[in-house]
């Protein structure tokens, strides 16, 4: 008979995980990120934002397919683990949480960059410093505090790019505005053609597209905390593709059609050289507000994330039994320490490299973002083909057009990774994606190996709904 261990909390409803996928997914890849995207693709990053954006839904619905199935503490750590083996489990677990890390330290840069609009003269590591302190603070409340202040969180940045889209369309549609005059939409194809650098622009361009969906499968963590997981979990994943459309699609279309794409990003944020453009005097400090606030939503949903992925590894021995201890309103405080303390390599980082250090920490982001994304998708593929047709028809959140879709996007998975390698400037990203697996692989042999305790997702299930 195992022990029992202590146990996370069901507190949060089909509001607040719709939200929490928000404010994982549209942060600083969205509002600074896109900027380098654009450079390289010009307004033909749009067929990249809508290419990737088909691919991460199917991911999504792989990973629903799961997580409705069983919705465990660990995810699709848990699956990989379960469905791919032991050493798949340990190196997706372990590597989300690295994804997780970094990630946030992109967006407590970003964080810094935009705190520089108002305080020029106060070094950007000391706002790194001061936002891992109030992060860490925000998820150590209780589920359902963390998960109604990300809604509200992310509420901010869905009104302000709703605002931004309707404004912008008014100008395209009605006229001039500001610093803009209104030509319809000449500007995605005067100034070089609507792909000014080819193809490989757009190829090149997905490292920084990835990396902006990262964090979205956040959702299938949140599925050990939700209520009614069945049910809530589908609605937030089926509305994936007309929030791809809205957030960034429709966003991106209204930036590059207001002003030349080649002049975009030139000085912090695209959003906020919009619509300080706009004539409105205090629309920069209004708009730096904003992407402030975006960046702290989602290092709140990142480091949430990373969190309860170590320690549902914990139940299963992959991780340090540490990271098992819960306050008593049911938060694993340790993980977040632990995280909130990682994030401290990214006060180094701004002090060394303020410069350069987005675009080298996106990229390794990518790399991570793609490694679960794949390790997702094998795992359903494994599931699926270790199932009878009867249990096939039993499922009740099916991955569309099995198995031609899930084939389709691995070799997609498999193609972006590919193309790190291929261009100088994300190379090192490959490099240290690849020393981080095989680093994770000699410590899976040497440490790990034989002591992963047996633990079906089945039974981890069990648990989880006995302290409902």
């Amino acid at each position: 008979m195992r022990k029992a261990l202590p146990q996370l909390q069901r507190g949060l409803n089909a509001r607040h995980i719709r939200f929490i996928a928000l404010g994982s997914a549209i942060g600083t890849g969205l509002f600074y990120g896109s900027a380098s995207a654009i450079q390289m693709a010009g307004p033909a990053v749009l067929l990249a934002y809508l290419i990737g954006g088909i691919a991460v839904f199917i991911v999504m619905r792989a990973l629903g397919e799961m997580a409705v199935h069983l919705p465990i503490v660990g995810s699709f750590g848990s699956y990989a683990r379960q469905y791919l083996g032991p050493l798949a489990g340990f190196i997706t677990g372990w590597t989300y949480a690295f994804e997780m890390i970094i990630v946030c330290l992109a967006d407590v840069t970003a964080f810094g960059i935009y705190m520089g609009l108002w305080f020029p003269d106060v070094p950007q590591w000391i706002w790194v410093l001061g936002v891992i302190f109030l992060i860490g603070a925000l998820n150590l409340l209780h589920v359902r505090v963390f998960g109604e202040m990300e809604f509200w969180l992310s509420l901010v940045k869905v009104v302000a790019i709703i605002a931004m889209i309707v404004a912008g369309g008014a100008i395209l549609i009605f006229g001039s505005g500001g610093h803009f005059v209104s030509s319809g939409f000449d500007n995605l194809w005067m100034h070089g053609g609507f792909a000014p650098n080819g193809i490989s622009g757009v190829i090149a361009s997905l490292t920084i597209v990835m990396f902006a969906f990262g964090g979205i499968e956040i959702i299938g963590i949140t599925a050990s905390e939700a209520k009614d997981p069945t049910k809530v979990i589908p609605r937030a994943i089926n509305t994936i593709p007309m929030r791809i459309l809205l957030f960034y699609v429709l966003t991106l279309l209204v930036l590059m059609s207001l002003s030349p794409w080649n002049t975009i990003g030139q000085a912090g944020s695209p959003f906020v050289e919009i619509f300080s453009s706009l004539g409105i005097s205090s629309a920069a400090n209004i708009l730096n507000l904003i992407v402030i606030t975006a960046a702290i939503s989602a290092i709140n949903s990142d480091i949430f994330g990373a969190g309860r992925m170590m320690y549902g590894m914990a139940k299963e021995g992959m991780a340090p039994k540490s990271f098992l201890r819960i306050a008593s309103n049911g938060v694993p405080w340790m993980t977040v320490v632990v995280m909130a303390g990682t994030l401290l390599v990214g006060v180094v980082l701004n002090y060394l490299i303020p410069e350069s250090v987005f675009l080298v920490i996106a990229s390794i982001a990518a790399f991570a973002t793609i490694w679960v994304w794949l390790m997702i998708l094998l795992s359903q593929f494994s599931m699926r083909r270790g199932m009878t047709k009867e249990q096939m028809k039993q499922l009740k959140f099916p991955i569309p057009w099995w198995p031609i879709a899930p084939a389709l996007t691995i070799v997609f998975m498999l193609f972006v990774l590919a193309m790190l390698g291929y261009f100088a400037n994300t190379r090192a990203a490959l490099f240290v994606g690849l020393g981080w697996i095989i680093m994770l692989t000699i410590v899976y042999y040497v440490k790990i190996k034989g002591k992963v305790d047996v633990v079906t997702p089945e039974l981890l299930y069990k648990e989880d709904l006995s302290s409902d």
